[in-house]
């Protein structure tokens, strides 16, 4: 005796409109919780270079100070002064008061008293964790002045 299957027609079909409706719901997540680091590098600074300077391997929760060759403070691609640094790192300091980064970048034809009031800026808010970044490679900008 044979069987017979019968075949529905709701099975042929597929409806691709739940599918496209978690692609594009996947996509905005991932758009939302991304984090654009393209403002921290707007700021054209040429670091000094550092035999013993390796790669981050871990992105860590730190606040990016850049100090250009003039001397001018930014925080998040928006000059500040150190009035405003202060303010900012205590807010920093308030939220995450354990381990609280700082990486300070500046320039290699800075002077140095820029770097040690940011240096001064994050001691007076309680925060030793922070460090002064090198590269270790060839020269990142050409000075056509040289």
């Amino acid at each position: 005796m044979a069987v017979e299957i019968k075949k529905s027609t709701v099975a042929g079909t597929l409806s691709l409109t739940p599918l496209i409706d978690v692609v594009f719901l996947l996509l905005i997540f991932f758009l939302v919780t991304s984090e654009f680091e393209e403002q921290e590098r707007r700021i054209d600074i040429a670091l000094p270079t550092a035999t013993s300077a390796v790669p981050m391997t871990s992105k860590p929760r730190e606040i990016v100070i850049d100090i250009n060759a003039a001397g001018t403070v930014y925080v998040g691609g928006k000059e500040s002064t150190i009035d405003a640094l202060l303010e900012l790192l205590r807010n920093a300091v308030a939220n995450n008061p354990i381990s609280q980064s700082v990486i300070i970048r500046a320039d290699r034809a800075t002077a140095f008293q820029p770097v040690v009031s940011v240096m001064d800026a994050c001691n007076r808010t309680g925060i030793s964790d922070y460090s002064v970044t090198t590269t270790d490679g060839p020269e990142q900008k050409q000075n056509p002045e040289q």
